[in-house]
């Protein structure tokens, strides 16, 4: 049988025997590693495996392979590098069709070419446009921009049963029935694995100034960080980061010459004396907290929670014995980690006080990658309200659960 498998996925595309800890998923290995060029070739290939029910996960660059929960099994890793290109930049249309195993920066690096560019930070250099979009990262740029879900205006995935589907377009409009485009952004690759993008750009700005200034503790920072939001200057980004006891604020305007120069000046006067100007962003913004193998946190809250919401990231840091660092945007994004040697009760205790912390401020936090010892000991998306409705939309699309199974929440 196992040989009868492989030939059948050999004829439609690349396919050899998975070899090492490179090819596992959150520490589960597969079985065969396929490399596919085309949709109509993923297609072909989830047919295959649908026919000898074998269990795929979709991988780009690996770099955000980690995240979520580890699949109760993997047959068939479907690495979507092949799948890759711009399709069309229709730079009138401030539009861009890109398949799902382009990079993101080459993506960036080709829509720049006609001034323009996709406003969606990328947590790391090499992350695929799919991976991307599989677990909806997003950076500070989210204040102004939005995130994954506004951006993508159009999407082509395929099926667990191999059947290729489109949703949205080259427009921005409203479709009926279910919205894939949201669905399959944060899914993690359990709805359908998604082969081809089409995004909204904006123009590249004409000009950029950074303003930064450091307060000692966490509250202070947020109150700066809403004064400029209360203001008019409309910044791009605004990120909090450092530690408990000097917490620098850093604000991107961005725009026409003229203008940028004069809400810089306002920023600056908005936040105090001890701000600063200067042309690029300091080291550190937008970076994530957290490296491979350690602990890494999503934190969510209302604008007014994340000045204490980052207290006290601080504060129960230092109260369980956990080295910790953690930054924030004021889009009410947080993002928290330690390091892969951190005492695992002691972590669980961290996200557990997380948890609490944000709720008075409509927040959650999300464990988005873990060692095993802390998975062990952490429920890792915490409440979820809507989770029956994703279970039914789950059994819809893939009734023997064989995509990327158990690695969303509720072990989706």
């Amino acid at each position: 049988m196992t040989t009868d498998v492989r030939e059948d996925l050999g004829k439609v595309a690349r396919t050899r025997a998975a070899r090492g800890p490179g090819d596992a998923v959150g520490g589960v290995r597969g079985r065969y590693v396929v490399s596919p060029s085309s949709t109509m070739q993923v297609a072909e290939l989830l047919r295959v495996a649908a026919q000898h029910g074998l269990a795929v996960v979709p991988r780009g660059s690996g770099s955000t392979l980690g995240w979520g929960a580890p699949p109760t099994r993997v047959d068939m890793v479907l690495d979507t590098r092949g799948i890759d290109g711009v399709v069309e930049h229709a730079a009138g249309d401030l539009v861009v069709t890109v398949r799902a195993g382009t990079p993101v920066r080459e993506l960036q690096a080709v829509v720049a070419g006609g001034g323009q560019q996709l406003a969606l930070d990328t947590p790391y250099p090499e992350a695929t446009v799919g991976g991307t979009l599989a677990v909806a990262a997003s950076g500070p740029r989210r204040l102004r921009y939005g995130t994954a879900r506004d951006l993508l205006i159009g999407i082509t995935f395929v099926r667990a049963d191999g059947v290729v589907a489109k949703a949205g377009g080259k427009v921005v409009k409203n479709v009926a029935g279910y919205d894939f485009g949201k669905l399959l952004t944060g899914s993690y690759g359990t709805l359908g694995v998604i082969t081809e993008a089409v995004f909204r750009l904006h123009p590249l700005p004409a000009a950029r100034r950074v303003v930064t200034a450091t307060f000692p503790d966490a509250l202070a920072a947020g109150a700066a960080a809403r004064s400029v939001l209360g203001s008019q200057v409309v910044p791009t980004a605004v990120e909090l980061d450092g530690p408990g006891d000097a917490v620098r604020v850093t604000v991107l305007v961005e725009g026409v010459e003229a203008g940028v120069t004069a809400r810089a000046d306002a920023v600056a006067a908005l936040i105090g004396p001890g701000a600063g100007q200067r042309d690029d962003l300091p080291s550190g913004v937008g970076v994530l907290p957290f490296t491979a193998g350690g602990t890494g946190i999503k934190v969510t809250s209302a604008l007014t929670g994340v000045g204490p919401v980052l207290a006290a990231a601080h504060a129960l840091a230092g109260e369980h014995g956990v080295d910790a660092a953690a930054t924030a945007t004021a889009a009410g994004v947080l993002h928290a980690g330690t390091g892969p040697d951190a005492d695992p009760a002691a972590v669980a205790a961290w996200v557990d006080g997380l948890r609490a912390a944000a709720a008075p401020f409509g927040g959650t936090a999300t464990v988005l990658t873990a060692p095993a010892a802390v998975r062990a000991l952490v429920d890792l998306w915490g409440p979820v309200p809507g989770l029956d409705l994703m279970r039914r939309l789950k059994q819809e699309l893939d009734p023997r659960g064989l995509l990327s199974p158990g690695r969303f929440v509720g072990g989706i």
